[in-house]
């Protein structure tokens, strides 16, 4: 599959004055129950919060058979992929957070599995310190998480981001920023380099680069210093919940670190911790069958 076809699953909707791609099964899933008696209608529905700095097509791999299982939600965050990327909004993780429940208001959703990998734990994190406090109507039966740092002091960044984060220098990185930079930097955070195509990584690229992608990704990876700025909410937060939690860990993850999964094991109340072994910060991409079997196991 390519992108083009990934964006004929989805459609827009408007969110905090902007477009958002947004990708949601029920149609598709509809359609079918009304031809197969058999097919289920009451599908449970999981939304995805994906990583940076990339998009929902992470998910091009996995999506049908998980599709069979749940009604699946999943949306491209402001200034990521399909989405709208306006040079003159904030991409704070906290309004990031406010458009992801912006728009599962907007679809009725009441009862949802959380999913997050990469940047998308943080606004989890985040959705998860409004659902202590009960500021949101939204029941989350099961919050499922993937290598991501939400513990930002153990994680090990590549000097790209760290280079892309300054804040003067960081929107001069992005404009010099290229293609065969990216593939390398793609292709460095996989366990088992093979997996991953030329035509995947470029596909990738195409969607950051995007509607004037390259303009905004400095300002995209300031997530960074949100996560030490708001370490105490948002680490205090999973501690806090008791949400039956899922964490899906990749065993030889370079940024995303082990001892990350298993401090958050030791920290999070009700928890389950899988391993995935021989697979890197793509876990989805790298070794799909595996994560689907640990998704709905």
């Amino acid at each position: 599959m390519n992108s083009l076809d990934w964006k004929k699953l989805g459609n827009y909707h408007t969110i905090d004055g902007h477009q958002l791609f947004v990708i949601d099964t029920k149609k598709m899933q509809s359609t079918l129950a009304m031809h197969h008696e058999e097919y289920r209608k009451d599908f449970p529905v999981m939304v995805f919060l994906h990583g940076y700095p990339t998009s929902t097509f992470d998910y091009y791999k996995v999506f049908p058979e998980l599709s069979e299982h749940y009604r699946l939600v999943m949306h491209d965050h402001l200034g990521f992929g399909f989405s709208d990327k306006p040079k003159d909004v904030s991409y704070s993780l906290m309004d990031q957070a406010d458009r992801a429940l912006e728009l599962w208001q907007s679809l009725g959703l009441k009862k949802v599995t959380l999913f997050a990998h990469d940047y998308g734990t943080s606004v989890a994190t985040e959705i998860i310190a409004r659902h202590n406090a009960r500021e949101i109507d939204l029941d989350i039966e099961q919050l499922i998480l993937c290598n991501g740092s939400i513990h930002i002091e153990l994680s090990q960044l590549r000097t790209i981001q760290k280079l892309l984060k300054h804040k003067f220098w960081g929107k001069y990185v992005a404009m010099l920023t290229n293609y065969p930079i990216f593939r390398k930097n793609m292709r460095n955070i996989y366990f088992d380099r093979s997996k991953v195509t030329d035509h995947e990584l470029r596909e990738m690229w195409n969607l950051l680069e995007l509607n004037g992608g390259r303009k905004v990704i400095h300002k995209l990876t300031q997530y960074i210093a949100e996560r030490y700025e708001y370490w105490d909410r948002w680490v205090g937060a999973i501690q806090y919940t008791q949400i039956p939690t899922k964490i899906i860990w990749a065993k030889n993850d370079p940024i995303a670190v082990p001892e990350i999964g298993e401090l958050l094991a030791s920290e999070i109340q009700n928890n389950e911790l899988n391993w995935m072994e021989n697979t890197g910060h793509f876990l989805m991409l790298e070794n799909p069958k595996e994560w689907i079997k640990l998704i709905l196991k």
